[in-house]
C-alpha cells in the first residue's frame, strides 16, 4: 500500500484521537524491528497530523472522510458483486410468507437467494439474502439459512439495512432486525430501517439501570456513518423488540440521536417484535402504531402514561439515587445523575479542576463512563499527564518520589483511550457555545460519552453587543436542554467573583451567588459544588454542596477530602488525617467520634 493510500485508510477507519501503526514508507524494508508501530497518527476530523520515530516521515493529511468513505463503499461493492445471487426460490417465498411477507415486498427490497457456508450447520445451504446498501451501492448482505436460524454475513456491515429508503426531512422507523423492516414494508411503510447486528445484548453489570456497555461502542457505528441521514429527518421512530436487550439498545440509540426527535413503539403483551405483530395484529395494526407512536420521555417534557412503568417503579421500591462518585461522605452530599447539570466553583488554585476529573475518573472505573473533556487552560497532553497519575497513583514527572514507569504509562493510556475524549480548540483560545455543544454532540453519537466538562465557562465566546446577565442564563439554559436531550451529566466549572475577603483576610467560601457575571449560576444549576481549602498550603479540602434540586439524589452541606499532590488522588479522610485537623482545637479529645460527613474544623 501506498504511503498516501495508507493515511486514507488510518484516517477512515481509526476513531478520533491518537494511535501508533507501522510506517508504510520504512517498516517493509527494516531489517530489524519492521513490525514496531513506529508512525505517529493524530486523526482529527478534518486531517491526520503524522510523525514517523525511525525514517521521520511526517505532515499533515487531510481528512476528507466522507470522500474516504465512498471509496470504501466502492471497494466493498465490487467484493459484494462475486456472490453469487439468484431469484428468490418457492421454499424462500414459501418461508417469507410463513413470516407474513408477500413475494412481491421482498423482490421490491432486493431480497435474493444464494447458497452460502452456515458455520452453525457446518455446510453450504439454500440461503435468502437481505442486501445492505449505502449511497445506493451494495455494501454486503445478511445471509439467513431457510432451514434453521444460522446466519452469515459478507463483509462488515457498516450501516442500516434499507437506509437508502429515506430522502430529506422523512420519518424514520428504526427496527432491531431485517423482518421486522420487513413487516413494516408488508404495511406499506417504506421508509423503515434495521440496525446491521440485531440488539447488544450486553449490558454494564455495574450500571443500576442496565445501560449498554460502553465496551461494545464499535456496534453503533451504524448511527455514525448514517449521521446526515439522521440530522435531516423531522421524526424518528424507534420500535425494538421487547425484551431486555432490545429496551436497552433503544435507549441507547434514541440517547445517541436526541430522545427530543423520538419516538417509540411499544408492543403489546402479546407480541414480542414487529414480525410477531404482523402476523398476530394484522398491517393495519402497524399503521396504527406508527401513527400513534409515544413521544420519547425527555426531562421537562412530562406525559402520565410515558412515566406509569417508572412511577409504580417508585411507588414499590423507592427512589433511585444518582451514581457514586467514589467517596462515600461525598455521597451523601452529591450523587451523579444523568441529564443533570452541575456548576462547580471556588477559589483559585484550590483544586477545582482537579476534584472535577477525579469524579469522572471515578465513575469511568466503577462504572465504564466514558467522558467528554473540553478544557481551555490544559491542553490534552497537559490534562491526560495529570489522569495518568490519577491512575497509577504516582507522580508523572521526575521528583524525589519515584515517577511511574513505561508500562504504567501505556496501561494507563490504554485505559483512558476507552473513557476520554477531547475537545480541543485549536483554532483561537475562544470558542462559541454553538461549536462546543455541536462536538458534544458528535462525541455523544459517535463515542457514547454519558458525561462532559467545560472548564471554565469564560472562555467561551460572548455574543458582540449581548447583555452578560441575560447571555450567561441563556447559555446555562442551553447546556441543560443539551445534557437532558442526550441523556448526560455535564459538570460546568467557573470562577466566583474576585475581590472578596472575610475580616482576617481569608476568603470566604464562594457559593452559586458568588459566581461572576449573573444570579443564573444558582438558579439554573441542578446541583451547586464548591472546592474550598481553609490553608491552601495544606492538603486538607473542604466539598460544600449548595444547591440540589432532587433530595433523593443529595443534600446541602459540606465535607472533607485529602489531596496528594504527587498522585493529583483525593481521598476521604482516614482517622490520622481527623486527628491531625482538629488538634488545635478546644474539642480535639473527641476528634476520633467525628461523623464521616462532619469536617473536622
Amino acid at each position: 500500500m501506498k504511503p498516501n493510500e495508507a493515511l486514507d485508510f488510518f484516517a477512515y477507519s481509526l476513531p478520533i484521537g491518537q494511535h501508533k501503526k507501522k510506517c508504510p514508507v520504512c517498516s517493509s524494508s527494516r531489517k530489524k524491528h519492521r513490525n514496531d508501530p513506529c508512525l505517529s497518527l493524530n486523526v482529527d476530523h478534518d486531517r491526520v497530523i503524522f510523525k514517523c520515530h525511525h525514517c521521520d516521515w511526517s505532515g499533515i493529511h487531510p481528512n476528507n472522510r466522507s470522500h474516504i468513505s465512498m471509496q470504501a463503499d466502492q471497494v466493498n461493492a465490487q467484493r459484494f458483486r462475486k456472490l453469487e445471487k439468484k431469484p428468490l426460490s418457492k421454499q424462500a417465498v414459501d418461508w417469507l410468507h410463513s413470516r407474513g411477507i408477500s413475494e412481491d415486498t421482498a423482490v421490491e427490497a432486493g431480497l435474493f437467494c444464494t447458497d452460502h457456508y452456515i458455520s452453525s450447520e457446518g455446510r453450504e445451504v439454500p440461503c435468502i439474502g437481505f442486501p445492505y446498501k449505502h449511497n445506493h451501492l451494495d455494501q454486503g448482505a445478511k445471509i439467513r439459512s431457510l432451514s434453521s436460524k444460522g446466519f452469515s454475513c459478507t463483509n462488515a456491515l457498516r450501516h442500516f439495512f434499507n437506509s437508502d429508503s429515506v430522502g430529506e426531512d422523512d420519518e424514520i422507523v428504526i427496527v432491531e432486525g431485517e423482518m421486522d423492516a420487513m413487516a413494516f414494508m408488508q404495511a406499506g411503510i417504506s421508509t423503515v430501517w434495521s440496525v446491521p447486528n440485531g440488539a447488544v445484548v450486553k449490558t454494564n453489570k455495574n450500571s443500576p439501570r442496565g445501560e449498554i456497555d460502553q465496551q461494545l461502542d464499535k456496534s453503533f457505528a451504524f448511527l455514525w456513518n448514517a449521521r446526515d441521514q439522521l440530522k435531516n429527518a423531522k421524526k424518528i421512530i424507534i420500535a425494538a423488540d421487547s425484551d431486555e436487550a432490545g429496551v436497552a439498545m433503544s435507549e441507547e440509540v434514541a440517547r445517541r440521536i436526541g430522545k427530543d426527535r423520538c419516538h417509540k413503539i411499544v408492543w403489546p403483551d402479546d407480541c414480542k417484535d414487529t414480525n410477531d405483530a404482523l402476523l398476530k395484529k394484522g398491517e393495519n395494526f402497524l399503521v396504527e402504531c406508527v401513527e400513534k407512536a409515544q413521544p420519547w420521555p425527555v426531562a421537562g417534557v412530562y406525559q402520565v402514561e410515558s412515566f406509569r412503568e417508572q412511577v409504580m417503579q417508585m411507588y414499590h421500591e423507592g427512589v433511585v439515587g444518582g451514581l457514586s462518585t467514589g467517596f462515600g461522605n461525598v455521597d451523601r452530599l452529591y450523587t451523579v445523575m444523568e441529564g443533570q447539570l452541575t456548576v462547580v466553583t471556588g477559589t483559585p488554585s484550590h483544586g477545582k479542576s482537579e476534584f472535577v476529573d477525579q469524579l469522572m475518573f471515578n465513575l469511568a472505573q466503577n462504572y465504564g463512563t466514558r467522558f467528554a473533556i473540553c478544557s481551555f487552560e490544559n491542553d490534552p497532553k497537559t490534562h491526560l499527564s495529570k489522569l495518568v497519575s490519577k491512575f497509577s497513583g504516582k507522580p508523572f514527572f521526575e521528583g524525589a518520589t519515584p515517577r511511574l514507569g513505561q508500562d504504567e504509562l501505556n496501561e494507563a493510556l490504554d485505559f483512558l483511550q476507552e473513557h476520554f475524549i477531547f475537545l480541543h480548540h485549536r483554532e483561537s483560545s475562544m470558542a462559541t457555545l454553538d461549536d462546543i455543544l455541536e462536538r458534544l454532540r458528535i462525541a455523544v453519537l459517535r463515542h457514547g460519552i454519558r458525561g462532559a466538562v467545560i472548564d471554565p465557562y469564560n472562555y467561551i465566546q460572548q455574543p458582540k453587543d449581548s447583555n452578560e446577565t441575560h447571555w450567561i442564563s441563556s447559555m446555562l439554559t442551553k447546556i441543560r436542554v443539551f445534557a437532558q436531550s442526550f441523556g448526560i451529566h455535564v459538570w460546568f466549572v467557573a470562577h466566583p467573583t474576585k475581590g472578596y475577603a472575610r475580616e482576617g483576610g481569608s476568603n470566604p467560601v464562594p457559593k452559586g451567588n458568588d459566581i461572576s457575571g449573573s444570579a443564573a449560576w444558582f438558579a439554573k444549576a441542578d446541583f451547586g459544588l464548591t472546592v474550598y481549602r481553609p490553608d491552601p498550603e495544606q492538603s486538607l479540602c473542604e466539598i460544600h454542596c449548595w444547591k440540589v434540586r432532587y433530595s433523593w439524589c443529595g443534600s446541602q452541606g459540606h465535607t472533607a477530602l485529602m489531596f496528594d499532590k504527587l498522585s493529583s488522588r483525593y481521598r476521604e479522610l482516614g482517622y490520622q488525617d481527623r486527628y491531625q485537623g482538629s488538634e488545635d482545637s478546644e474539642d480535639s479529645e473527641d476528634s476520633e467520634d467525628l461523623d464521616d460527613n462532619e469536617c473536622p474544623f
